[in-house]
C-alpha cells in the first residue's frame, strides 16, 4: 500500500475536507443576506378592484418632448395648427415663434399663448389639446440581467417595474444601494436614494416609487463582487500563484516515486 510522506520543510497538504471551506463560508454569507418575505401579507383578491381614486386626485399631465399639440382659436380658426414639442422643449406657432412647452400643463401653456396672442388679437379664445403623447423613456443599468432603455406610453414605470423590465437584479447586486439619476431644474443631475430591498422583501409598498421620464435606475455591485472582479482582472490572470510541492511515495522501497510540482519521477535507492 502506498504511503504519502512530506519532504522536510514543506507544509502538510490540505485535506480534501478543507477544500470547500471557502465555498461553505461564501454560501453562509449569501444565506445570511437573504430574508424571507413576511407571512402576514393580505391575500390577493380573485378579481382586481377598481382603484378608488377620483380624477381630481391624479396629477395634471405635463407636456413632454415629442408630444403633438393642437393650438385652437375659436374665433380665428385660420390660425389653428398642430405643433410638435422639439427636443429643446419649445414649440413654434404662426404667431409665437418660440415658446416653452415642456413641463407645462396644457392649461398653463394655453394661458401663456393666450397672453402672447393678445398682442395681435383682441381677446383670443385659445386652447391647447394634446393630440398624441410621446412615449416616455427610463433607463436601467448596473447589475441587472438586461440593462438598457425602456419605452412606455402612459404613466412612467415604477421602480419595481423598471427592474423587472431589465430582467431583475443579479446575485452580485447590492440591493441596499440602488439609486436614481434624475435631471432636475436647469438640467442639473440629482442622485436619489431608493429602498429597493424593502420592496423586494415586501416590507414597504410605498418604497416602490414611480419614476420620472428619462430617469436612470442604477444597481451597484456588491463590494465582495468588486473585489473578486478586481482579483480576476488584475491579479488572477497576470500573477496567478504557482505553488510547488514534493511528496515521496513509499520512501523505503527500492524504486521510489517522487511527485514534484505535478511531475512524477522514479528514483532507485539502496536498501
Amino acid at each position: 500500500m502506498l504511503q504519502l510522506a512530506n519532504e522536510p520543510g514543506l507544509p502538510a497538504p490540505r485535506s480534501r475536507a478543507a477544500l470547500p471551506a471557502g465555498i461553505a463560508l461564501a454560501s453562509a454569507v449569501a444565506l445570511a443576506a437573504c430574508s424571507p418575505v413576511p407571512g402576514n401579507l393580505p391575500p390577493a383578491p380573485l378579481e382586481p378592484e377598481a382603484p378608488a381614486v377620483s380624477a381630481a386626485a391624479l396629477p395634471a399631465y405635463r407636456v413632454q418632448i415629442g408630444d403633438v399639440l393642437e393650438v385652437r382659436l375659436m374665433l380665428n380658426p385660420e390660425l389653428n395648427e398642430e405643433v410638435t414639442v422639439r427636443p429643446d422643449g419649445h414649440i413654434s406657432t404662426t404667431v409665437v415663434p418660440d415658446a416653452v412647452a415642456y413641463g407645462r400643463t396644457p392649461s398653463e401653456l394655453a394661458d401663456f399663448l393666450r397672453h402672447a396672442y393678445s398682442k395681435d388679437l383682441q381677446n383670443p379664445r385659445l386652447s391647447v389639446v394634446v393630440k398624441s403623447f410621446a412615449p416616455t423613456r427610463v433607463y436601467v443599468g448596473g447589475e441587472v440581467n438586461t440593462p438598457g432603455e425602456f419605452i412606455t406610453v402612459g404613466p412612467t414605470l415604477t421602480l419595481s417595474q423598471a427592474i423587472a423590465r431589465a430582467g431583475g437584479t443579479k446575485l452580485s447586486s447590492d440591493d441596499t444601494s440602488v439609486f436614481i439619476i434624475r435631471r432636475g431644474a436647469g438640467d442639473k443631475p440629482e442622485l436619489l436614494s431608493t429602498k429597493w430591498r424593502a420592496v423586494r422583501q415586501a416590507r414597504d409598498a410605498d418604497a416602490d416609487v414611480r419614476l420620472a421620464p428619462y430617469d436612470v435606475v442604477y444597481v451597484p455591485k456588491l463590494g465582495i463582487a468588486e473585489v473578486y472582479q478586481f482579483y480576476n482582472q488584475y491579479i488572477g490572470q497576470f500573477a496567478n500563484p504557482n505553488f510547488g510541492f514534493s511528496y515521496l511515495l513509499n520512501p523505503t522501497a527500492a524504486g521510489t516515486n517522487v511527485i514534484s510540482g505535478g511531475t512524477t519521477t522514479t528514483t532507485t535507492t539502496g536498501r
